[in-house]
């Protein structure tokens, strides 16, 4: 009978170039993360739940997206 092995590329696992990317940009979107950590920080207390941060935290990922989407679709070309 034959044997069916699958195809291997190794031990090599694929590097998400994204993830790194983002933790290299981190540093340029430091005023929206100080503006996201002070909402959180001014909410600590809050009882009722009805306030949050999702605008800060959508301010501070957006700033780390735009860093990081030139260099990431030229990595992809």
């Amino acid at each position: 009978m034959f044997g069916f092995v699958p195809f291997s590329r190794g031990d090599v696992e694929p590097v998400d170039q994204k993830k790194y990317l983002e933790d290299s940009s981190k540093p340029k979107c430091v005023r929206p993360l100080i503006e996201y950590q002070a909402c959180v920080k001014r909410i600590e207390g809050d009882e009722t739940r009805e306030k949050h941060c999702t605008g800060q935290y959508f301010d501070y990922w957006h700033c780390i997206d735009r860093a990081v989407a030139p260099k990431l679709f030229d990595k992809l070309k």
